[in-house]
């Protein structure tokens, strides 16, 4: 019989091995780095200021808001609200197309299905609720309740009408088949409450999950495992978001910083933060090229930051409570932000 003390010492000198061989890991990583982007992005020129305004201002909520979602169409969105609400709008026209009840007010998450058939939503009853926007009923009712997380749902994200993936306070990621309502897969490996979670546009089996232990993890469905995780950041993760190319993600954290990381480099790329942003970042966007990346804060503001430059080329500020949620369009010519003033604004 082994003794504690015996386990205690193998688990000591392993500790000790494993320590090495990160360090060995960072050094030939360190090895390979020929330069930095913010060497290479000396020859670059600076952007000038950004300059949109907000053209549309959505209201119809009657509590703070935290989350939405663009439609595929680049013309409707749909956003969830603790007033128990969620509403689908076309942003053209700012009318409501749809309201839906939910069970439960405290939601956390909402998503519109690529097909623009489906929307779906979650928060603190653990359960993701997907509701068919073609049926006949009113008020329209879930066509399927996805229940089996332990924890709030934190994000979650169609992959087409039949698969949607959800994020959870109970440190899973899983994909479900909407259809039977049962899981396909669950990915384990965060230590702390995934926040957030982003499907890359290039490569659908790929996607990326930010938690509070601070990583953001890149997932391959087909191998059901973690391929890769980024560390750096020096709080939670509320928000991640694949690179338009596939090859990158940007993030957002409570410590105030942005960042993007470079999957094949595999390395922390660039930071963004400014002596004067003290507050926690909700939510992160890139622009259609990229070049832009577009952060929601609790000082009730939008910073865009250059993402080869690093530089803050914007504040929109036309938000009276923290800014919970944003995203752009997929045509790229419009932002939407949404707030704890129960307003979203669209700016272009």
């Amino acid at each position: 019989m082994t003794s504690t003390t015996d386990i205690a010492e193998r688990t000591l000198i392993a500790r000790r091995e494993a320590d090495q061989l990160k360090e060995k890991i960072k050094q030939k990583k360190e090895s390979l780095a020929d330069t930095t982007l913010h060497q290479v992005a000396q020859t670059v020129d600076s952007l000038p200021r950004l300059t949109i305004k907000v053209r549309r201002t959505l209201k119809g909520h009657l509590a703070k808001i935290y989350a939405m979602q663009w439609a595929t169409d680049k013309r409707h969105l749909v956003s969830a609200s603790q007033d128990g609400k969620l509403l689908v709008w076309d942003a053209y026209s700012t009318n409501k197309i749809y309201a839906i009840p939910l069970r439960s007010s405290w939601v956390m998450t909402c998503a519109y299905a690529p097909s623009g058939n489906f929307v779906a939503s979650g928060g603190l009853d653990n359960v993701c609720s997907v509701f068919n926007l073609n049926q006949r009923d009113s008020p329209i009712k879930p066509v399927r309740e996805l229940s089996g997380h332990t924890g709030y749902l934190s994000c979650c994200r169609f992959l087409s009408d039949s698969q949607i993936l959800t994020s959870s306070g109970d440190t899973t990621c899983v994909l479900w088949d909407v259809d039977s309502g049962v899981k396909i897969e669950e990915f384990i490996d965060h230590t702390g409450d995934v926040m957030s979670l982003s499907i890359s546009i290039t490569n659908p089996h790929i996607f990326v999950s930010g938690a509070c232990d601070a990583t953001a993890k890149i997932w391959d469905i087909r191998t059901k495992k973690c391929v890769q995780s980024f560390s750096g950041h020096e709080s939670d993760i509320n928000s991640v978001q694949f690179f338009p190319s596939g090859y990158a993600i940007g993030t957002g954290s409570d410590d105030a910083s942005c960042r993007l990381f470079d999957l094949r480099a595999d390395r922390e790329l660039n930071i963004f933060t400014h002596e004067q942003v003290f507050s926690g970042v909700t939510s992160v966007a890139f622009s259609i090229s990229g070049r832009l990346l577009f952060g929601g804060y609790d000082d009730y503001k939008c910073h865009v930051w250059d993402t080869i430059k690093a530089e803050r080329v914007g504040v929109l500020s036309a938000h009276e409570n923290r800014v919970s949620c944003l995203g752009v369009s997929l045509d790229g010519i419009a932002l939407c932000t949404g707030s704890w003033d129960n307003l979203l604004k669209v700016w272009a």
